[in-house]
């Protein structure tokens, strides 16, 4: 008798994946895609709609390949976030690229509203600050510049949204067009009170509602494989949708105020739940972490960092090296950065310091510096941020945090988690698996389905444990806040 499972869907911005999870916690299956990033000017990030659907079919069609004697109970989608694309109704073909959530390319669409005296409701209704991180000016870019994308919408043809939208709405044959609470709360478009398109927002931006998909809950049945995408048969249920960050905290259990979460990729995301919706004064984003048909919507606080794993990427080019890894062990053959801070705001500085006008600097260079200095003062620069983040929860919540967990692809790095240990002055806690977004929202899927995972597939891996004395930690934060006062200046 075949064995049930949730086919889970993570895409995200260098790699989509699939993941077939068994109902009682077991990864019986996965297929993983890369998929590629254009930067055609300074500040500008984009793909290709159609690479984001051809690179989802091939993971399905991998892990689909890889698994025996399975049957798909469900499909789960995680996605990456803020990330937008238009695309023709009648025919499914995109229409202009996707503009990524690095995307800084309505800049002067936020520098205009914030001039108008507008930033005040903005972020009391959306809860977000404004910034071109976030999808409402990206989407009015695509309405704008995409070509024919005005001739669409005065047809009734153009459709938009986040990435999980265009997933859902090529799974099910263009029979659906919705997104769910947690991805809708990251556009800038939404009512946080309420979890509804909000007008206001909508006349600010210029974005019409005809086309955006429809809010729902984050396990809602958003509909059924139509089509035969990625050789799906049809009828099988989307059961759950949620955004890549919010998804790894449902994995890692984390539902009560006073823990956090840390998805390490691309960027980064720290996200605290707080319950009902609770206001930031110190640069965090107030968001809706899911929302469920019994439970109702659950709030919370996030930080998002725009360059963090990605750093280590960006620091290995310029350094001449093979990858992330060769840049660790690189880093490691020192005992310090020897007085080198490296500030990886090359996309601007998101939380808590919102500024998109900054940039990138390598500073407190002297003659005894190596390459070597420079490789590690990079990834404490991940590790530095992630800091002024959970810094920025405490303030808000006035309480200190109980528990840091890490995910994503960068938490696999020994040194990386140490070394945020070591300079946040708190134990870090890895689970057994790293890819929690996929299985968060699988396990949102079961509980839809009302059989709910075990989550044996998750398990502690390790405790990291702060090993700089405070003196050492207290100099080199110094360090840093100095940096940033620098790349404000930039």
């Amino acid at each position: 008798m075949p064995t049930p499972a949730i086919l889970a869907i993570d895409q995200g911005t260098t790699n989509t994946k699939a993941l077939l999870i068994t109902l009682d916690g077991q990864l019986a299956a996965a297929g993983s895609v890369p998929t590629g990033v254009q930067y055609p000017r300074p500040g500008w990030a984009e793909q290709s709609g159609e690479a984001i659907r051809a690179s989802t079919a091939t993971a399905i069609a991998a892990a689909l390949g890889n698994a025996r004697d399975i049957q798909i109970a469900a499909i789960a989608i995680s996605n990456q976030r803020e990330t937008v694309l238009a695309w023709d109704a009648q025919t499914s073909d995109p229409v202009g690229p996707a503009v990524i959530w690095q995307c800084r390319r309505s800049s002067e669409l936020c520098t205009t509203l914030r001039e108008a005296g507008h930033e005040d409701l903005i972020h009391r209704t959306s809860g977000l600050g404004l910034d071109p991180l976030f999808s409402a000016g990206k989407l009015r870019w695509l309405l704008d510049n995409a070509p024919g994308a005005r001739d669409l919408h005065r047809a009734g043809n153009l459709r938009m949204g986040t990435v999980d939208s265009w997933l859902l709405w090529n799974l099910t044959g263009g029979a659906v067009h919705a997104t769910d609470a947690s991805n809708a709360s990251r556009t800038q478009l939404l009512a946080l009170d309420g979890a509804a398109w909000s007008p206001e927002l909508l006349a600010l931006f210029g974005v019409p509602a005809d086309v955006l998909p429809q809010v729902l809950p984050s396990d809602s049945r958003f509909g059924e494989t139509r089509g035969g995408f990625a050789g799906l048969p049809d009828g099988i249920p989307i059961h759950a949708m949620m955004g890549d960050s919010h998804a790894s905290m449902f994995g890692h259990g984390i539902s009560a105020p006073g823990m956090v979460k840390v998805t390490l990729g691309t960027g980064s995301s720290l996200m605290c739940p707080t319950g009902t919706r609770r206001t930031s004064t110190h640069g965090l984003s107030e968001t809706i972490a899911w929302a469920t048909g019994a439970g109702g919507v659950v709030h919370a606080l996030e930080g998002n960092i725009t360059v963090s794993g990605h750093a280590a990427a960006f620091a290995s080019e310029m350094l001449g090296l093979a990858g992330p890894q060769a840049l660790t062990e690189l880093a490691m053959s020192v005992d310090d950065s020897d007085g080198v801070v490296f500030l990886p705001a090359m996309a601007g500085l998101g939380a808590p310091h919102w500024n998109e006008k900054a940039r990138g600097l390598v500073c407190g260079l002297s003659l005894s510096s190596k390459p070597a200095h420079i490789a590690r003062a990079a990834l404490e620069g991940i590790a530095h941020q992630i800091c002024d983040v959970v810094a920025a929860f405490e303030a808000d919540l006035g309480a200190p945090l109980t528990s840091i967990s890490v995910d994503g692809s960068a938490a696999r790095s020994d040194f990386l988690v140490q070394l945020i240990a070591d300079l946040s002055g708190r134990k870090v806690e890895r689970p057994s698996q790293t890819e929690l977004s996929a299985i968060g929202t699988a396990m949102m899927a079961a509980n839809a389905l009302g059989r709910p995972i075990v989550p044996s597939i998750i398990s502690s891996d390790r405790i990291f444990m702060p090993a700089l004395n405070d003196d050492r930690r207290d100099a080199m934060r110094g360090q840093w806040r100095t940096a940033i006062a620098r790349a404000k200046l930039s």
